[in-house]
């Protein structure tokens, strides 16, 4: 991803790679999968209403509940722990 503000584009594919992420990972629980998945549409739901900078907007209260799921994965599914960061990293440059 580029030094600047990511694109409506480069987040909607850090979501379809959390989904991919959390399909592959069996051993989900389904409380920590129902969260994710609830916070991936939400960000998802923003970027069809307004794009990239409306979505960091929108998803900035999700930004702790993502990191603590990241941590929450980070040994048994390092992979989806990775991915979860990025999306964070790129709401945070697109600006919240």
């Amino acid at each position: 991803m580029s030094e600047g503000s990511p694109s409506e584009e480069s987040l909607r594919e850090l979501l379809a790679r959390v989904h991919a992420r959390l399909a592959q990972a069996g051993s989900v629980d389904a409380q920590s999968r129902k969260l994710l998945s609830a916070l991936v549409r939400d960000i998802d739901r923003t970027l069809g209403r307004g794009g990239a900078r409306d979505a960091a907007g929108g998803a900035g209260a999700h930004a702790p509940r993502l990191e603590s799921l990241a941590v929450r994965f980070e040994a048994d599914h390092p992979g989806l722990a990775e991915v979860i960061r990025e999306v964070i990293d790129a709401l945070v440059k697109a600006g919240i």
